[in-house]
């Protein structure tokens, strides 16, 4: 009757009508219950007594047992303050239980009978379950004895697990019933947001949200698993209470692992006060850049914040709290691609460099062509693990700027532009559903993590050493064939990010296509991959001349899984989905060896001053990188630039881009759309006027100064085609693919005042030159003094042709095999 009394005392404080019966006890809520669908403890599937364990190991044994027997005493003193503590969080969510129960009898009664036998179902034999634990445990510590066994009260309270599964199964519904009360009566309102505990020994009470106590029997079930383990850690090989809590931690172990594989979804969510619920909808490791030091952390996307933790390994693995960042107000801006400064970068040629040599002397053993002592590959698996996470923590490149309303700022790097699109887009969508949330309780929300939590750790190779399926290690050659015709032109280009033991770093890109409204790239290239499992699609558009906006978009993205049988040594031809967009490409993987990376190439980098056939053959491209992406970025902001090609860049704008492209292509494309674009423009007629033979080979200039005095046009055109057609395969596409671009660049004439005639006067000295000795008696002399002119007119009269075929940008190596697969298809 105190606990009832209490309870009265509680509701009536509230103002809340109580009729007394002495008839009613505890149990009389739950009359009838099993008629209702719930089984018993025995009944239950996943009761101890018929359910299937795992054998888990004896735990750490070695040491001083004395020493072991002092830290056994402390584990079971911090057992017994655990479980007065939920004692006291259980009898708090009882309290009011049989009280509503008097109420319900009134004629304005707050739940009905009903509503209180979902709400605090099970709740009672869990308290008396634990009640009758404590007192054993307590009475059998204060003997003192070191030696005193306590394993058959864990036996006991692990084969009456079969309580929790039914309260477990009942959960959802408690936590429904509550927030719909919660909204219908005001009365319960202020009850379930008011839950008091009982007086503890310094003569404090705790307040609780009836929500957040139901939750404290779900978090119990995992803390007896935990408190098992470390119990058994610290219990010596001869106790008498070790075969005991062996079987215990068995016990308990089965029922976790089979509740967590029926309800995964109860995961997900945490309560805060009010009833409002907090959903986790992302998580991931990221890399947090503060004050220049990069941090592998991990960022946990909840409905109203972002949550960095830093994992901090140990027995039992937990988080600590970094920072947080409401949704509300918050602004993201993605940032220039980071570059690392040389001497990183090096380090990080020799960190893959290891971590390949790491992996394949792991496979060696997999594969039983080498046997290797378990201490060795422990010992290589731990040098992996250190490579691994420092290539993790220094490689992501993509920033992503948080800053909130209130004036704190962070920076996220990602790898790859796929995360960076998934993070962006779920936090502008939860930014425009969030609205002001209760503060947070960081260190409650913090330790929820590590359940929360849908990626338990980073892409790590040494998390896959038992993995039968190492994924495709070789080549994967991509063709991008085409998209479906557009509404409205676009300049659009194809991102392709392949993974390796699920990190993406492996990257390619199409070429921009401006204005087009049927995309059709039909490019191919060649990657070589080491466990991959997915490929990677974005179609991103760039910002036009007249467009307000000036980031790149991401249109839409796929995901496509490789599987080797389908792919291996044939092609595969499909059409992905991409938002509104649909794109087919082809797939096709040789498997082969690979060679380590990171190597300091003996081949030079440099583009300048370096023959075209060289650069091309390098790059596996028809025309030279250089080349192509300067155009592409002339077209996109630079065709009604007023004498575009004609007015020079900032020479020393033009000389970084230099030093960029002989040195890194990515850091060229980057500097590439943050100078001005005459400096591009620049850049480009830099390269091709200190090529070391001009486009036009010297050889070929008598032949084409003879096709310009030719009276009929077709002639003239149809010798100049043919001229065309002799050059080396690297300079014929890359003058046409020169030639569409200056073509482009004239059709804004009227804006730009670039007709072909300035186009041609501009670029003539360049690509065509005389030759430095005569070619013999029977070539055209050409008087030196006509040289520009026959150097103009050679260009302006290719500008005008108009039956010239497609330049072809990248080698087409299997164009047969696709040709022939293209035809077998209905």
């Amino acid at each position: 009757m105190e606990v009832f009394n209490e309870a009265v005392e509680y509701l009536q404080g509230y103002g809340i009508p109580v009729v007394e019966d002495d008839q009613l006890d505890l149990e009389d809520v739950f009359d009838g219950e099993c008629d209702n669908g719930f089984l018993s403890a025995v009944d239950s599937p996943f009761s101890p007594v018929r359910t299937e364990s795992a054998d888990f190991g004896d735990g750490l044994s070695e040491g001083d047992p004395e020493k072991m027997l002092e830290r056994r005493a402390l584990v079971l003193k911090s057992i017994l303050s655990s479980e007065q503590q939920y004692l006291s969080e259980l009898e708090a969510m009882l309290m009011p239980m049989k009280a509503l129960k008097a109420t319900a009898c009134t004629s304005q009664p707050v739940l009905t009978n009903q509503q209180i036998r979902t709400v605090f179902f099970q709740a009672p034999e869990l308290l008396a379950l634990h009640r009758e634990f404590h007192e054993g445990l307590h009475e059998r510590l204060q003997q003192g004895d070191p030696n005193q066994g306590v394993g058959d009260l864990f036996q006991k309270v692990v084969n009456q697990l079969g309580v929790y599964r039914g309260f477990i199964d009942n959960y959802e519904s408690a936590i429904a019933t509550v927030r719909k009360c919660t909204q219908t009566d005001d009365r319960f309102k202020t009850l379930a947001e008011n839950m008091m505990s009982s007086k503890d020994g310094s003569n404090c009470r705790t307040k609780y949200t009836l929500e957040a106590l139901l939750y404290k029997p779900l978090d119990r079930v995992t803390k007896t698993t935990l408190v098992l383990h470390d119990l058994l850690k610290h219990t010596p090989e001869d106790h008498p209470d070790r075969p005991l809590l062996q079987e215990a931690l068995r016990i308990s172990s089965s029922f976790l692992s089979g509740v967590n594989e029926e309800v995964p979804h109860k995961k997900s969510a945490v309560t805060i006060s009010k009833g409002t619920i907090r959903q986790l909808v992302k998580d991931g490791f990221l890399v947090d850049l503060s004050d220049g030091t990069r941090n592998l952390r991990h960022v946990f996307l909840f409905t109203d914040l972002i949550l960095c933790a830093k994992l901090k390994a140990g027995r039992q693995p937990q988080y600590r709290f970094v920072w947080y960042l409401p949704l509300t107000g918050l602004s993201l801006i993605p940032g220039p691609e980071c570059q690392l400064p040389p001497d990183t970068q090096c380090r990080m040629d020799q960190m893959k460099q290891k971590a390949f040599h790491l992996r394949q002397e792991i496979q060696l053993r997999r594969k039983g062509s080498r046997v290797l002592s378990s201490r060795t590959i422990d010992r290589a698996r731990k040098k992996l693990l250190d490579c691994e996470l420092w290539i993790l923590s220094h490689s992501p490149s993509l920033p992503l700027e948080l800053h909130s309303r209130c004036g704190k700022s962070h920076t996220v790097l990602l790898s790859s532009l796929y995360e960076l699109s998934e993070w962006r887009d779920n936090v502008e969508r939860l930014r425009g559903e969030s609205c002001e949330r209760v503060s947070p309780d960081l260190l409650n929300l913090t330790n929820s993590c590590f359940k929360l939590r849908t990626t338990h750790h980073p892409p790590l190779y040494s998390t896959l050493e038992d993995s039968s399926d190492l994924g495709l290690c070789g080549t994967l050659c991509v063709v991008i064939h085409r998209a479906t015709p557009l509404q409205q032109p676009e300049n659009l280009s194809i991102f392709l990010e392949v993974d390796s033991f699920g990190y993406f770093e492996n990257k390619a890109q199409t070429r921009v296509l401006v204005g087009d409204l049927t995309p059709s790239w039909e490019e191919e290239f060649s990657l070589q991959v080491d466990g991959a499992h997915d490929l990677r699609l974005l179609c991103v558009q760039q910002p036009g001349r007249e467009d307000s906006w000036t980031e790149d978009r991401v249109l839409g993205k796929t995901t496509v899984q490789l599987d080797a049988k389908t792919l291996l040594n044939k092609w595969k031809r499909s059409v992905v989905s991409l938002h509104q967009i649909e794109l087919s490409l082809s797939l096709k993987y040789t498997e082969h060896s690979l060679q380590p990376p990171g190597i300091p190439s003996t081949q030079s980098s440099e583009v300048f001053n370096i023959h075209i056939e060289t650069v091309a053959e390098r790059e596996g491209v028809l025309v030279p990188h250089i080349v192509r992406f300067c155009a592409e970025e002339v077209e996109r902001r630079g065709l009604e630039e007023v004498g575009i090609y004609r007015i020079s860049g900032v020479a020393t704008e033009v000389q970084a881009l230099r030093t960029a492209f002989n040195t890194n292509l990515r850091d060229a494309l980057v500097r590439l759309k943050a100078v001005d674009v005459n400096a591009v423009s620049g850049t480009l007629k830099l390269y091709l006027r200190e090529l070391p033979e001009p486009l036009l080979p010297p050889q070929y200039f008598q032949a084409l100064a003879a096709a310009l005095v030719i009276a009929d046009p077709l002639e003239k055109e149809h010798r100049l085609v043919s001229v065309l057609q002799s050059l080396p395969g690297v300079n014929r596409n890359t003058f046409l693919f020169l030639l569409e671009h200056l073509r482009r660049v004239s059709q804004n004439q009227e804006v730009n005042k670039m007709t072909a005639q300035n186009l041609a006067t501009v670029f003539g000295p360049s690509l065509l030159r005389p030759p430095e000795e005569p070619l013999g008696d029977s070539g055209l002399c050409v008087d030196i003094s006509q040289e520009i002119v026959v150097q103009v007119q050679v260009v302006l009269c290719y500008l005008q042709c108009i039956n010239l075929p497609a330049p072809q940008i990248k080698l087409q190596i299997h164009s047969a095999e696709l040709e022939e697969m293209t035809q077998q298809e209905p």
